[in-house]
């Protein structure tokens, strides 16, 4: 199994007669088949990543993100040879139309500190390198923190950092893709531009790419009340970073309001954002390909994802306004 592809949703055909803006009506309101619908969560690895498999097709997922060993653990011990060829050659690894990684939340490429900064770039290069062995496209990082140091210097820590460690693997294909932040603290990412400065700055930036979080750029400030106020978010996204450069969506609601710059992840419609933005991202062609995933709370049976997906799926069915 290669790095899953995203498969072209299969279009009608249109009779030779149809006027030209008929046509472009017709597609512009084509209904996907569900099971074309890259949707799906974040998925824990317990008892080995190939059991993420099995969790994410127990609930009909299309899309899946997981963690490549303990997300609160600097270090573990390399992937045995028997555990990528379980999760690479597990039957139903060609289900998952995608599958990819997420960064454990201990590093910090802008750390001060030499020894929590020495631990960052070891850290994220042995990710990279178990993501790349996974076969997994890209991994999902949050960019850092500049600890008071302020957001120039920090910028620069972070492309530094990325520079850094992008020589030290240069023949691995997984990709890095910087994470929209809430901005809380000194948290840097929550402005598109630091995405931008960091992606234009870097020594490689074909190496990078951009996931997007609707709680966290509600919470830094981006409006997301209205179907219109989400398009203008993305119109700026697209301004600053490039809408080329999207690769993933993380669906979360938020618990807390628009500029709180406080990260608090709730259910589909139950948080501050509400349904508008989510109808308008499940619907917008632009995102068919890319993959969306929760990262709201849950239980083991994963019923709250259950019912989270059966939310985001009716508003893909649902006529926009």
């Amino acid at each position: 199994m290669r790095k899953s592809a995203v498969l072209t949703p299969v279009r009608r055909k249109l009779k030779s007669r149809e006027s030209p803006s008929r046509v472009r009506r017709d597609l512009s309101e084509i209904r996907y088949p569900q099971s074309e619908i890259l949707l799906g969560a974040h998925m824990s690895i317990g008892g080995g990543v190939h059991r993420a498999i099995e969790r994410s097709r127990s609930i009909k997922c299309t899309a899946m993100q997981i963690f490549v060993k303990n997300n609160m653990q600097w270090f573990a011990r390399p992937l045995l040879r028997e555990e990528i060829s379980a999760f690479l050659d597990h039957a139903q690894r060609g289900e998952l139309r995608s599958a990819f990684a997420h960064a454990n939340y201990l590093i910090n490429l802008a750390a001060t500190s030499p020894q929590f900064h020495a631990n960052s770039l070891r850290a994220l290069s042995e990710e990279l390198v178990r993501a790349d062995q996974l076969e997994l496209p890209f991994l999902v990082l949050h960019p850092g923190a500049h600890l008071g140091a302020g957001e120039e210097a920090g910028l620069a820590r972070i492309i530094d950092s990325i520079t850094q460690v992008f020589a030290g693997l240069p023949k691995t294909k997984t990709r890095i893709a910087l994470e929209t932040t809430a901005g809380q603290g000194s948290c840097l990412g929550h402005r598109f531009e630091h995405l931008s400065h960091i992606i234009a700055n870097v020594r490689e930036p074909e190496r990078l790419c951009v996931c997007l979080d609707t709680a966290h750029v509600f919470a830094a400030g981006y409006d997301l009340a209205t179907e219109q106020s989400t398009k203008k978010m993305f119109a700026d996204f697209d301004r600053a970073v490039g809408l080329d450069r999207l690769v993933a969506l993380h669906l979360n609601d938020s618990k807390t309001a628009r500029g709180s710059r406080v990260d608090r992840h709730e259910h589909i419609g139950k948080g501050r954002i509400g349904l508008d933005a989510f109808r308008f991202i499940m619907r917008d062609r632009r995102f068919r390909k890319i993959p969306k995933v929760l990262e709201t709370p849950k239980g083991k049976e994963l019923k709250e994802d259950i019912v989270n997906m059966r939310t985001l799926r009716r508003l893909a069915e649902t006529k926009t306004r």
